[in-house]
């Protein structure tokens, strides 16, 4: 067993977050759960105390579509952790419309990337020797992405698209912290399509839920439970993994100038 560590999972109340999170509990590791939804994430605490044996989890409910949530919780983090050994960026939704969160930035893309970004930021010195992982997906031949114009407009959104872009901004700042931080692992992962709640509020929902070739929610877990317990070593800084080796990426999409314009778009977009 790896030493034991201080993890914090966003998105950690349902699918992948609370099986990596009931993983990671069981192997005598301190989970921080972090959700949207106060219900579920009170029934997600009871499983991760359950699966580490009766020690419960710190909890905290948060709306990633308000960046003022995302301070307050890193407030609270910096806190109530003196060290942070592993911060999984799990949380992410989808959505078939297009709509602007308070902040001003289309809700995906925010919810998916900036409020990580920021997160990831406010807890940067916490984070000294620890890592970062970011859950995207394998990117689609097609995925393209303008770190200039990350909001396409109302006219030209489309849900999936917009999805994909936001995933593939996780991979490029995973890219660019590996330059950035070298004192901080950063990674992407590439989970596998996973049966989870992703798209209960859209169409997608009987897709994520009764497809049958879809990855259990615990299977997929393992693959977020390996990158952030594995050491260090056997990890390249800046990769995207999936089931074993680093994924191959178009260098058109994933490049060192796309990585550093994203992070300049994101720096603005956050404060």
């Amino acid at each position: 067993m790896t030493e034991p560590r201080t993890i914090v999972i966003t998105g950690a109340s349902s699918g992948i977050g609370l099986a990596a999170a009931e993983q990671l509990a069981a192997a005598g590791h301190r989970l921080v759960l972090i959700g949207r939804d106060e219900t579920r994430l009170a029934a997600a605490v009871a499983r991760v105390t359950a699966a580490g044996g009766g020690t419960a989890p710190g909890d905290r409910a948060v709306d990633f579509e308000r960046l003022t949530e995302v301070r307050a919780l890193a407030d609270h983090l910096l806190d109530a952790y003196p060290k942070i050994d592993v911060l999984a960026n799990n949380a992410g939704m989808v959505t078939m419309s297009h709509r602007l969160t308070e902040d001003g930035q289309e809700a995906t893309i925010q919810a998916n990337h900036l409020a990580h970004f920021l997160l990831s930021h406010l807890l940067r010195e916490r984070l000294r020797g620890g890592r970062i992982v970011n859950t995207a997906v394998g990117p689609a031949p097609n995925v393209r992405i303008d770190p200039d114009r990350l909001d396409p407009g109302p006219q030209r959104y489309h849900g999936i698209a917009s999805y994909q872009t936001s995933k593939a901004a996780n991979v490029l700042f995973a890219m660019e912290a590996a330059h950035r931080w070298p004192d901080i692992l950063s990674l992407s992962l590439h989970p596998g399509v996973a049966r989870t709640d992703i798209g209960r509020d859209t169409p997608l929902r009987p897709f994520f839920r009764y497809a049958p070739f879809l990855l259990t929610p615990e299977r997929s877990a393992r693959r977020l439970v390996r990158l952030a317990t594995a050491p260090a070593g056997t990890l390249t800084n800046g990769a995207l993994y999936g089931r074993g080796e680093p994924m191959r990426l178009n260098p058109r999409v994933f490049n060192p100038d796309n990585a550093a314009r994203l992070w300049a778009v994101s720096e603005a977009a956050t404060g």
